[in-house]
């Protein structure tokens, strides 16, 4: 995946989390579905941010960023901010 894909896939994904958000804040809530959905967009934000960093890093390393590859759950997830 390019860069260019990779930060229209977030910005999708970005936006469908604050659709999600917009219709929770009118106070009817989410369904389950919807709540897991949520869950679903944040570990996959995270893949990707974190495959644009490895892309990042491998190119300012002088290695090939299509090599990068995208990390499961597990990983991102573990991640200290």
């Amino acid at each position: 995946m390019k860069d260019a894909r990779l930060f229209e896939y977030i910005n999708e994904l970005s936006a469908e989390e604050e659709g999600l958000f917009a219709k929770a804040a009118d106070g009817s809530g989410l369904s389950q579905a919807e709540i897991e959905r949520l869950d679903e967009i944040k570990v996959e934000l995270d893949q990707g941010y974190d495959l644009l960093h490895q892309r990042q890093a491998r190119r300012a390393a002088g290695l090939d960023p299509t090599e990068a590859e995208v990390r499961p759950p597990e990983i991102v997830e573990r991640y200290q901010q």
